[in-house]
């Protein structure tokens, strides 16, 4: 038996899921923080749109408060941060009880590994109705004992979401089942942002604007692999001399990677750019957008690469596989090849033709089967869905 499909146009002809009709539904989204991460920003879009579904969100942090709390206030998000200080911490887990049994949600729906852990339990100590976990990405540092947790809660509560066949494939070996998955795939919002010139743009990275422009996005830990991407931006310095990476992001590898660069490449071939606000704003104006990790759920920055029809090389791993199809949206290279990384971007530069029809394709597939419309509907067809079946059995007679 097979996971189910929502908000895909694998599902009832690839229809949009309807509005449910239906009386309002308090839904709690329990996560560990609000970091600038892939789950965190689709938890928060989706919270946003819930309202306009008769759905009523609150946002539980489990850890710490983030940068996206900004977004959450600005959309008037009810949210609180219980401040979780240690792996096993008796205390916050009693506070996160207590904060769902004044809710009072119909549905609580939790996210990443330790909201998954202590929200699921506490919700069942609060005698909510439905609870919901959610894997989103192929976790390869979790432990035995994690994956017995994992096992353990899942078949004890309404089921799972995830956003990749991949990651539902991941966990069914590690004994979840693969039918206790629903599978939603990632949303994006519709691109409203200032438009700048490509001047502009290579200006705030401080970049050569007769350079070539390579794009490499996210959070600076082992995952990413970006020594990789050094190493390979450095083989294409090789093959010409007219190209330049850009790393985007911040992490716990920051000051490594920098002292990587300085030992193998040179800060014309690779640069660091930090965290910016402005990553809407100057993709368009790449070349290539590089993605190497060796592990992914589904990267929110290759999603928006390729809505704007940025041609991508990626590693092959599920989660990249969920949005690149070889040679038809992008090209794939196995993780850690990193001559084959320059030498698929060296393709890239040289075919224009080729170039172009990749980025185009990619555009398409993103505006048909990532909308964040669909993905926020599939989730209130889910809540609601499970919500009324829950509450037949609480009443059914005897």
């Amino acid at each position: 038996m097979q996971s189910r499909l929502i908000g895909s146009d694998d599902n009832a002809g690839g229809e949009r899921v309807a509005e449910p009709d239906g009386p309002e539904l308090r839904v709690a989204l329990i996560i560990p923080s609000l970091d600038r991460g892939g789950a965190e920003k689709q938890l928060c879009l989706l919270a946003a749109g819930l309202p306009r579904h008769g759905i009523v969100p609150s946002v539980i942090v489990l850890t710490r408060d983030g940068p996206m709390r900004s977004f959450l206030v600005e959309h008037e998000i009810e949210h609180r941060v219980i401040g979780k200080r240690f792996r096993a911490d008796p205390r916050s887990f009693w506070r996160l009880r207590r904060a769902l049994k004044r809710l009072a949600p119909g549905v609580v729906h939790t996210w990443l590994f330790a909201a998954n852990a202590y929200g699921r339990a506490a919700a069942r100590l609060a005698r909510v109705p439905v609870i919901l976990g959610s894997e989103r990405c192929v976790d390869l540092w979790k432990t035995k004992s994690q994956f017995a947790i994992d096992r353990f809660l899942a078949a004890g509560t309404a089921g799972l979401t995830t956003n990749s066949p991949g990651v539902r494939d991941f966990y069914a070996a590690h004994g979840i089942p693969a039918d206790r998955f629903t599978l939603i795939p990632n949303g994006i919002p519709l691109r409203q942002t200032q438009e700048i010139t490509r001047e502009e743009a290579f200006a705030r990275l401080d970049v050569d604007p007769s350079r070539r422009l390579i794009l490499a996005i996210g959070r600076l830990w082992p995952q990413k692999r970006y020594r990789d991407l050094i190493w390979s931006a450095e083989l294409l310095a090789t093959l010409r001399q007219d190209c330049t990476l850009v790393i985007i992001g911040d992490g716990p590898q920051a000051d490594e990677l920098l002292r990587h660069r300085d030992a193998v490449s040179h800060p014309e071939h690779v640069r660091f750019a930090g965290h910016r606000d402005d990553v809407s704003e100057l993709l368009p104006h790449a070349d290539v957008f590089w993605i190497g990790s060796e592990y992914e759920g589904q990267s929110n920055a290759l999603i928006e690469a390729m809505q704007v029809g940025l041609p991508v090389v990626a590693s092959n791993i599920p989660g990249n596989r969920d949005l690149v199809t070889a040679e038809q949206t992008g090209l794939l290279v196995t993780v850690g090849d990193r001559a084959d990384f320059a030498r698929q971007t060296q393709r890239l530069l040289t075919d224009a033709e080729l170039a172009q029809r990749l980025g185009s394709a990619a555009r398409r597939k993103i505006a048909e089967q990532f909308d964040v419309d669909r993905m926020v509907a599939a989730h209130a067809s889910l809540y609601r869905q499970l919500h009324q079946q829950a509450t037949r059995r609480l009443t059914r007679p005897g």
